[in-house]
């Protein structure tokens, strides 16, 4: 099955006080765009987590947020001298008499180079990594499970699409043998009252030969048979678990080049219309293959 490249996932872990919580977000993409964001003092992981996005996924922009809340992981040593300076730098700014301005020791700490992280041993560093893996992995798990279930939906939808071309189809095919012989009854009755105004004659296969040519001009069969062969093979991708999305793509390009010339050489108005409508489903479906994976 198919699957979106629009999801979201997360997870967290609870260790020693301290809270990790991993986030996982997709939106569509041509190709695969990663963006990872993890707390300075945990940047040794990012590899790895990096890895673990490729090995899973392919397609889509995704996002990914690791947040750490709690005790003592990844304390930060102070630099009093940095804080001083901002106190003292803050304490010079004039303010209105009508206000009353307070200094929050909890925001100046916060500030650029006030607190440094500090590394955790080699002994640290696994047991982070450990903890790292495991919620990555969740929050993974969790994001193809609605990539999957979005998917399904997806499919079911394409497919209502292909059904409804395959209706037209059925219809243009149906009426093709018809405007052969419609025009050349036309053809007939036209030569014929001619014939009899200006008194002409006119050879046994001329009229033949004439509804033969108007036939190969307007001949559709060779472009109805691919069509129909590309949306076989659009219905076996979307039940299948490879992934897809590209193939579709280029499907309802193709899709929509024989759909353009089949229109180009008919001069039956039902057929048009009919066409009209088919290229108007290709349309839909070109934009919904843009979120398969």
């Amino acid at each position: 099955m198919i699957l979106s490249m629009t999801g979201y996932g997360a997870a967290e872990h609870t260790d020693a006080g301290s809270i990790f919580v991993a986030e996982v977000r997709s939106v569509n993409q041509r190709y695969l765009k990663l963006a990872i964001r993890l707390p300075e003092w945990l940047s040794f992981a990012e590899q790895t987590v990096e890895q673990m996005l490729r090995a899973r996924l392919a397609r889509g922009s995704i996002s990914f947020t690791l947040r750490v809340r709690g005790d003592a992981v990844g304390a930060a040593a102070v630099d009093r001298t940095a804080i001083q300076a901002y106190v003292d730098q803050l304490s010079q700014t004039r303010v209105p008499d009508h206000i009353r301005a307070t200094l929050d020791l909890g925001v100046i700490a916060g500030l650029p180079g006030v607190g440094e992280a500090t590394a955790p041993d080699e002994e640290g560093r696994q047991r982070l990594l450990g903890i790292i893996q495991d919620v990555t992995r969740r929050a993974l798990e969790a994001l193809l499970q609605m990539r999957q279930a979005e998917g399904a939906a997806l499919s079911a939808d394409l497919m209502v699409s292909c059904g409804a071309i395959r209706g037209h189809l059925a219809a243009v095919q149906e009426a093709a043998p018809r405007v052969i012989q419609e025009y050349h009854a036309r053809l007939q009755t036209r030569v014929a009252a001619l014939l009899q105004e200006r008194n002409f004659t006119l050879e046994a296969d001329a009229l033949a030969r004439e509804v033969a040519l108007y036939a190969e001009r307007c001949d559709i069969s060779e472009e109805l048979t691919r069509l129909l062969s590309h949306l076989d093979q659009f219905a076996e991708l979307c039940r299948g678990d490879q992934q897809a999305g590209r193939t579709l793509d280029f499907l309802t390009q193709e899709l929509l080049r024989e759909s353009n010339t089949i229109t180009a050489k008919s001069n039956d108005l039902l057929i048009i219309r009919r066409m009209l409508d088919v290229k108007v489903l290709i349309d839909r479906l070109r934009e919904q293959v843009q979120n398969v994976e």
